[in-house]
């Protein structure tokens, strides 16, 4: 059940005089940049992490996107070193918890020390102040970045456990994102042995959801919202589907959360940007970008009404060395990925058995004229999806280094009150305990 919830309106404006706003450029929109002198009463923090992505992604969206730069250049307030307490390449359960915590752990481990101590999160620590808390994300909700804010494990794949301490634990008031199937029990088709969460967290209040009209339908009180099995669907394929997208989480979840007058601590995941960058599937690692940015206006919007609210956006890492430009590619038409309707895992699953129809198959979802030698490549390359994604990506002035993470440091953004505490090159653990002293809320570990 929601802490302390009263209805109240939003504030008429944001009432700020031009020597209040620092100097940067405006955004497409023409609202201000990050709020530069320090400001007071930061009640709300929106948190946003476009998982996997980087400065090269941002190069690369900024020339995909139609309708000018994205809203966050704006705001850019610094750079973040990503490495894990292990190792220079983190994982995103280590760089998760990092960013949650403000303590460095060992990668795999969610919300744990390297020593194996639960750590406190910002999102808890926020639940203790009586604010209210939300983690949005369109990959399973107990996948490692949300799981972080929630959960305290010593395996990232551990789901079912995440899953059972998010509705045990009871400090998330509103839970949107996929994985029904790690609530549901195995009699019925789910991972849980014995317990079916989903019944015991309507017990608990929850109200559960699992299709984007049941969402929009709700108006107060905590929501458990389960729109996939699993992960759901890439934002290529999510039409029809009648699953939320993931601004329509972002905006059901800020609606909700807002309602209490002690404030609220909101964590949004673009989950499926690092997907993308793993299969080096640069259609579909735009079309999330894409995805998420209307999150993340969802939240500035917000931001601009509400006046005591920070809106932080910053990725966990680089996800496969993403480039505008690079070796073999034909041109820089960035621009053609918008006519890609499908990812290459998909193409990829519509091969017949020789892979004899790629050139067919290329040619409907991904609007190209492959070469001969290319549709050659293609039968006889081992992994399908991979090729056809540098197939696509080579068309598109798109190189990639990797298939994995990488270790260059992330863009950091900040808008709002409290964003001059997030300047210059930061660390992930520097993230969490700038939010706790914007916030005042207490962080510190045991």
């Amino acid at each position: 059940m929601l802490k302390r919830v009263l209805t109240i309106p939003l504030s008429a404006a944001l009432l700020l005089s031009m020597g209040e706003v620092s100097a940067g450029p405006p955004d497409h929109a023409g609202k201000p940049g990050h709020v530069g002198p320090k400001q007071e009463n930061v009640e709300n923090v929106i948190y946003l992490i476009p998982d996997g992505f980087s400065t090269g992604y941002n190069a690369t969206y900024r020339y995909y996107k139609e309708d000018g730069s994205p809203v966050w250049d704006s705001f850019l307030t610094g750079m973040m070193t990503t490495h894990s307490n292990d190792h220079r390449i983190t994982d995103s359960a280590a760089a998760g918890t990092a960013m949650a915590t403000g303590v460095k752990t060992n990668n795999g481990v969610v919300g744990q020390s390297p020593e194996g101590e639960d750590l406190k999160s910002i999102l808890e620590a926020a639940d203790e102040d009586g604010k209210s808390t939300g983690l949005v994300a369109n990959s399973t909700i107990t996948h490692a970045t949300p799981a972080v804010f929630a959960s305290n494990v010593d395996s990232r794949s551990n789901q079912e456990e995440i899953a059972r301490q998010c509705i045990d634990d009871g400090v998330v008031d509103v839970i949107l994102g996929g994985g029904k199937d790690y609530f549901l029990p195995e009699e019925e088709g789910g991972k849980q042995p014995e317990r079916h969460l989903i019944d015991e967290a309507k017990e608990k209040e929850y109200q559960f959801v699992e299709n984007r009209d049941q969402l929009l339908d709700i108006e107060e009180g905590s929501i458990l919202g389960l729109f996939a099995d699993n992960a759901m669907e890439p934002e290529l394929h999510r039409e029809g589907t009648n699953e939320p997208s993931l601004a329509e989480m972002t905006s059901s979840a800020i609606d909700v959360l807002s309602q209490n007058e002690d404030g609220f601590f909101l964590m949004v995941e673009g989950s499926q940007i690092d997907w993308a960058g793993h299969a080096n599937d640069a259609a579909w690692a735009m079309s999330d970008t894409e995805a998420f940015e209307e999150a993340v206006m969802e939240a500035i919007d917000f931001a601009d009404q509400d006046g005591e609210t920070l809106v932080v956006v910053v990725g966990d890492h680089d996800t496969g060395g993403i480039s505008l430009g690079g070796e073999n590619t034909k041109s820089t038409e960035i621009e053609m990925l918008r006519d890609v309707t499908a990812t290459g895992e998909y193409m990829a699953n519509q091969l017949n058995e020789d892979r004899s129809n790629v050139k067919e198959v290329i040619q409907e979802y991904a609007n190209i004229d492959i070469t001969g030698e290319e549709a050659e490549n293609i039968q006889e390359y081992a992994d399908p999806v991979l090729a056809i994604n540098h197939v696509i990506s080579n068309y598109a002035g798109v190189g990639w280094s990797s298939t994995d993470h990488t270790g260059e440091e992330v863009p950091l953004y900040a808008y709002g009150p409290g964003s001059e505490l997030l300047t210059g090159l930061v660390d992930n653990t520097d993230v969490p305990k700038a939010m706790a002293e914007a916030m005042n809320v207490d962080l510190t570990q045991e």
